[in-house]
């Protein structure tokens, strides 16, 4: 377990919001910030509401490290189209936001967990890499011995998120989804606000 993992609801308190929308986040009931300086407030300036931006939509993607994140955004403005929009796709296109889109993992970093140990298929082959590039079109599987586990038929049946449109669950019970579009931010239905073009800002400095 990692311990981005372990402390991913302090990060809830130090960015002051409920990233994930999770009704066990403490930050329901503390909104300030952890440790002894956290009830402190300063006027941010630019550079730190940039910054807050990236550290939103980073951490809410889970175990995305600083060097990944940046690639992210290098490619995102290679492409042609809006910026903002190019990283907002790509980053939904990771195979683990994918399987925690389809409701096949309870969070994030489960996901992340499940792909690499090799419990999800994609396209009928084995994947474990978190940060694979999902086509449109590909379908996204579970291996047959993760469908009986507890962790997984809790995250099918929860009812605090919805698989959103531009994914398609092909085989509930065969826990099969199919990846139909890549979404535009509009499409993404993020807990929180995020800012991608403040990001775009923050990286282009």
């Amino acid at each position: 377990m990692s311990k981005r993992h372990e402390s991913k609801y302090k990060i809830n308190r130090r960015l002051g919001e409920n990233l994930w929308g999770r009704a066990k986040s403490p930050v329901n009931k503390r909104e300030y910030g952890p440790g002894q300086h956290g009830q402190r407030r300063k006027k941010p300036t630019d550079y730190g509401i940039q910054l807050l931006a990236k550290q939103k939509l980073k951490f809410y993607y889970g175990n995305i490290t600083e060097r990944q994140f940046r690639k992210t955004y290098e490619e995102a403005t290679r492409k042609k189209g809006d910026n903002s929009e190019n990283l907002i796709g790509l980053l939904e296109r990771r195979l683990d936001a994918v399987v925690y889109r389809l409701k096949f993992a309870p969070t994030v970093f489960a996901a992340r967990q499940l792909v690499s140990h090799c419990h999800v298929l994609v396209n009928g082959k084995k994947a474990n890499i978190a940060s694979m590039q999902i086509k449109e079109g590909d379908v996204i599987e579970l291996k047959a011995k993760m469908r009986e586990n507890v962790q997984v038929l809790e995250a099918v049946s929860s009812q605090e998120r919805q698989v959103p449109d531009y994914l398609e669950v092909v085989d509930q019970k065969a826990f099969k989804g199919k990846f139909v579009r890549v979404p535009k931010l509009a499409d993404v239905p993020y807990p929180v606000k995020m800012e991608p073009n403040l990001v775009i800002e923050f990286y282009s400095r």
